[in-house]
């Protein structure tokens, strides 16, 4: 791709169902725009995509999916095993080459204001993108979910949002839009269904408490057995492998070890450490369809429009 390239990772409150989320990602079919990933998760009730492209067609294409997720989503007949607070929860938009953090800011509050033009679906701000110190972290906009969000934005007046309000949409909650260095998505499985293992690790390991810098993580059941689930915002300051290490040092507490894991998600050339332990328990990594740079050279076709 020539000029400069943005990345952006929609995050919709949808897993299970096929054609709704076919529906989500065929809006954003924008030219200049690429689609590198889809990952689906029933389990957690989410769905993710990757586009990436020319700035200014990336924030048409993430308005576009927003306002398809706000038509075919309604929160109050669903719970979200994952945190979420709108039914297009989370756009973050990412550099990859041509461009800085502090542009994709702008992209991330130039999509917020269309969102809320368009659908009427009020905008919190985050990341380097946000309007607030406290708003940086995603986590603090989330807190209480789409449930206690609701009520919370119209008593609270520190918890309304940046654009809109104060109350939510209804049916489709609010969007947090920001922007963001690559974040890397990556889940550890444990042959057991014991969630309170998972959980207890992940309070542990969490950056709020002693854990490793720039990372956060939950513990769920998903496929059946117990999940470590790790987002890690910086693997240039925080390595896989030093996460890696870091649970199997919680884990062997608790007498147990990872028997698996896999990158929800791309990852970067520069992330894979090629003769780690974690890159050898991952299940059917194929190079070519979770390397960002591959993906770049050899998109996804888009689904057809329903």
């Amino acid at each position: 791709m020539q000029g400069p390239v943005v990345e952006c990772v929609p995050n919709f409150s949808e897993g299970a169902d096929l054609r709704r989320i076919n529906a989500i990602v065929a809006a954003m079919r924008v030219e200049g725009v690429r689609l590198l990933d889809l990952s689906m998760d029933a389990d957690h009730n989410r769905s993710v995509a990757t586009l990436a492209g020319e700035p200014q067609a990336v924030v048409e294409a993430a308005a576009r999916g927003a306002g398809k997720a706000v038509e075919l989503i309604d929160l109050t007949r669903q719970q979200g095993a994952h945190p979420r607070i709108g039914a297009m929860d989370v756009i973050p938009f990412v550099p990859v080459s041509g461009i800085k953090l502090e542009q994709c800011a702008m992209l991330a509050r130039q999509a917020g204001l269309e969102i809320w033009r368009r659908l009427g679906v009020p905008v919190y701000f985050y990341g380097a993108a946000a309007a607030r110190p406290d708003r940086a972290n995603l986590e603090n906009i989330r807190r209480g979910q789409f449930e206690g969000l609701r009520d919370a934005a119209r008593e609270e007046t520190a918890r309304r949002p940046d654009l809109g309000g104060p109350g939510l949409h209804p049916t489709a909650g609010a969007c947090a839009v920001g922007a963001r260095r690559f974040l890397i998505t990556y889940n550890v499985y444990f042959d057991s269904t014991d969630v309170a293992l998972v959980r207890s690790i992940a309070r542990e390991i969490h950056a709020a408490a002693v854990g490793v810098k720039g990372v956060k993580a939950m513990g769920m059941l998903a496929q059946g057995r117990a999940q470590l689930s790790l987002n890690i915002a910086d693997f240039s300051a925080t390595p896989v492998s030093q996460v890696y290490g870091k649970v199997c040092e919680l884990a062997l507490r608790h007498k147990a070890a990872p028997a698996g894991g896999e990158i929800a998600g791309l990852i970067p050339e520069a992330a894979c450490e090629r003769e780690s332990e974690w890159m050898r328990q991952l299940a059917d990594f194929d190079p070519q369809a979770k390397i960002l740079e591959r993906r770049l050279e050899s998109p996804l076709g888009w689904p057809d429009e329903v």
